[in-house]
């Protein structure tokens, strides 16, 4: 049998695509052990992963301290967790064999632990991918914005962390491209290389599988048939940046008595009595089985996480993306470049704006038509099954 290591951080958006692959791994005979935080476990045990966790509390906070205000203060910040992931991993698997390791494209110090443990290494890529010139190039152009007083100790701190890492681990970092996007000799993407900007830039090393669509392994409570029929407006901010009071009554303003059904999730962070009187057209849950909701919905209006994009686009749904923060922005851009969607942003975004930008979406053809056919593009290349081809594929080539 062999045996897989799969490393990922603490977020939906990295941890979800994930859930069919590993289910499809272990389906094909492989054993799979798989850490996260501890809030994922149930979700992760119930594909037949053996899950075990890393404190997600001071991962966050080392995280935190690199400091949040630009690229490269970030790229520290993954470095400041490398103390926090790879001892708990290490000391967990000792005296265990692996044939290869699985990590996330962002989280866990995924290319740190496979050269530690000088494993065959695959990369999972769950927003979209960069090269080494365009992660640089895009480092190059923000960090030139940046006051050098600055910026020179950001960089200061960069070499000495990476030093302390050579000391520690005995493996050297190159480049800030290392430490924020852990390059593997196998890259799995999913999206489409159609979807992803500058997609033929990208050698045969990354696989684009398209969006990963199974089923989420979650409770919930939501009755689908109060909806059936009734082709709603989904609106959900994601997970992350769902705190967003002012924006939910915003939508009720724009939408609230209208002859539209309204379904609006909101997160388990933020309390639905705090919106006030919610319209009769509303449905309004902390959770909403997204994959569920979306199969009946006429418009989704989403904050553009690479997750909520790609399941609103492989159901066929036309989109007003209002990015948050992260890639958001550049996943808007790619939704109005193939034409399934358009971009709003949030600062000074009136109810007036949001109800005439889904009138314009709803009344014009062209989007359902661009929408409808990124979904047949999806659909077509294959999520985790195609994933895990690719895996196998691989893995021949290491004899495990």
């Amino acid at each position: 049998m062999t045996r897989v290591l799969f490393i990922n951080g603490g977020s939906e958006g990295h941890i979800n695509p994930t859930i069919g692959v590993v289910q499809e791994l272990i389906s094909r005979g492989e054993e799979v052990v798989y850490f996260t935080i501890e809030a994922f476990r149930e979700r992760m045990e119930k594909t037949g992963a053996t899950v075990r966790t890393f404190d997600g509390q001071k991962f966050i906070k080392a995280f935190i301290s690199g400091g949040r205000n630009y690229l490269p203060e970030r790229v520290n910040g993954l470095l400041h967790t490398a103390d926090i992931v790879i001892p708990s991993v290490l000391e967990q698997i000792k005296g265990e064999r692996f044939d290869y390791i699985i990590h996330d494209s962002m989280f866990g110090c995924g290319r740190l632990l496979a050269q530690i443990l000088k494993l065959p290494a695959i990369n999972s890529c769950t927003s979209f991918a960069q090269t080494k010139e365009s992660f640089d190039n895009m480092l190059e152009q923000l960090t030139s914005e940046i006051p050098a007083e600055i910026i020179k100790p950001i960089q200061d701190e960069f070499q000495s962390l990476t030093k302390k890492v050579k000391e520690k681990y005995d493996v050297e970092i190159h480049s800030p491209y290392e430490v924020f996007c852990n390059p593997a000799p196998l890259t799995i993407v999913y999206t489409t290389r159609d979807f992803q900007p500058f997609g033929e830039a990208f050698d045969p090393t990354f696989k684009f599988v398209g969006p990963s669509i199974s089923s989420r392994l979650a409770q919930d409570n939501f009755d689908l048939t109060a909806i059936k029929g009734k082709s709603p407006i989904y609106i959900s901010l994601g997970t992350v940046f769902n705190q967003s009071i002012d924006f939910y009554k915003l939508c009720f303003k724009a939408f609230g008595n209208t002859d539209h059904t309204i379904v609006m999730s909101i997160g388990n962070r933020t309390q639905i009595s705090d919106k006030g009187e919610i319209p009769n057209n509303f449905i309004v849950n902390s959770y909403v089985p997204q994959l569920d909701v979306l199969q009946y919905t006429k418009l989704f209006i989403t904050h553009g996480g690479m997750n909520s994009t790609n399941e609103g686009l492989y159901y066929g749904v036309p989109l007003i993306v209002i990015p948050q923060s992260a890639d958001q922005p550049i996943i808007a851009g790619q939704v109005a470049n193939i034409g399934a969607g358009i971009q709003l942003q949030m600062q000074g975004l009136t109810a007036t704006q949001l109800r005439e930008a889904a009138d314009h979406v709803l009344n014009h053809p062209s989007f359902n038509e661009a929408a409808s056919k990124i979904k047949e593009s999806f659909q077509r290349s294959g999520g985790y099954h195609q994933a895990v081809d690719e895996i196998f594929d691989f893995k021949s080539q290491y004899h495990t």
